[in-house]
């Protein structure tokens, strides 16, 4: 049962082609200071993979950037069940990448809570809801 929350390497977005798609075709939903692109795709291995990302321009230092990817990371991972389950179920694939866009280091109750609001409204997009 312990399994449920993980994020495995097969769980992160790492192909560069599916990376170029997810940008140039794909869609995105947002939650300042979270922006998440995303799109269904068909050659992914696992149901739900992910990507993280901070800007360099608002963040230069590096400590800084990881730690926010760190916390996106958590927030992602211990929230993003019931996306994955709703994906299983059709049988679908999405490939979605979540971009810091604020210009302050933030808490990770902020990042929780933003981190939930995209995944529910993604979650709507799976489900067919508008």
């Amino acid at each position: 049962m312990a399994k449920q929350f993980t994020l495995n390497k097969a769980d992160r977005l790492k192909r560069r082609k599916v990376i170029e798609q997810l940008f140039s075709e794909g869609r995105a939903v947002a939650a300042f200071p979270i922006r998440v692109q995303y799109k269904m795709v068909d050659q992914l291995t696992v149901p739900l993979q992910a990507g993280f990302s901070v800007s360099s321009r608002n963040f230069k230092r590096a400590v800084d950037r990881n730690r926010i990817k760190r916390l996106m990371r958590e927030a992602y991972r211990l929230q993003k069940l019931p996306l994955e389950q709703a994906l299983q179920t059709k049988e679908q694939q999405l490939a979605l990448f979540l971009i810091y866009t604020g210009k302050d280091l933030p808490l990770y109750a902020l990042v929780k809570e933003k981190v939930e609001v995209v995944l529910k409204k993604l979650l709507q997009t799976v489900n067919g809801v508008k």
